[in-house]
């Protein structure tokens, strides 16, 4: 596929997509087209799966280019792992946007299924109806591991509603560009919100750190 053809087929589920994005995550590492001998760059179905995955992962999760790019890593080791959420990158033909029933969240996770439908009640969990998006796996396993020291989805409420403030914020300073019919504005708003998303992260995790120290 030329660049042109990945961006048709993209263009409907990502308006923002451009050239300069497609070039841009591909200067990151996080796609490697295959070269013609002139030169011009061609995509495998793979490949438009892969952007899938890394244009859904920003957009949906604001996660950082830094931990998609690990994510990825860890599927291209691993592709047939139910720990990642992911598609499969080789051509196997699994949704780039799965949904995840309490059970399969619950066996990535290594958690029980009563454990995932109480992170569903507590509003831990990005559901749609029954099923789970992308980002359940992880905030399930997280909060698993947090269990063990008794910290129950309860006390965790306090920091989702702190996660969605802060999206609200970035959703704030990007909307202005979002709005804009330039594909360029656009991506630029969803490359600005992926990094906001990971220096509030590193912000928080500071302060955590912080904290935990002056414990003593």
């Amino acid at each position: 596929m030329r660049i042109s053809d990945v961006l048709r087929a993209l263009g409907q589920e990502f308006p923002s997509v451009s050239h300069s994005k497609l070039r841009f995550l591909e200067e990151q590492g996080l796609i490697e087209p295959v070269r013609t001998p002139s030169g011009y760059r061609q995509y495998s179905q793979a490949d438009v799966e892969r952007l899938r995955f890394v244009l859904t992962e920003q957009r949906d999760s604001y996660m950082p280019l830094k931990v998609i790019k690990e994510r990825l890593a860890a599927m291209d080791a691993d592709p047939d792992s139910a720990e990642h959420p992911a598609p499969r990158l080789a051509g196997a033909g699994s949704p780039a946007r799965r949904r995840w029933s309490a059970q399969s969240v619950a066996d990535a996770a290594g958690v029980t299924e009563e454990f995932v439908q109480d992170l569903a009640r507590a509003g831990l969990l990005p559901a749609s109806g029954s099923t789970f998006g992308s980002g359940a796996v992880d905030v399930a396993r997280t909060a698993g591991a947090l269990a063990e020291f008794g910290i129950e989805p309860r006390h965790l409420r306090s920091f989702r509603t702190s996660a969605d403030r802060q999206v609200a914020l970035v959703d704030q300073v990007v909307a202005p560009l979002r709005s804009q019919q330039a594909s360029a504005a656009r991506g630029r708003a969803a490359s600005m919100a992926s990094d906001m998303g990971e220096l509030f992260t590193r912000l928080h995790a500071a302060w955590v750190r912080q904290g935990i120290d002056d414990l003593g």
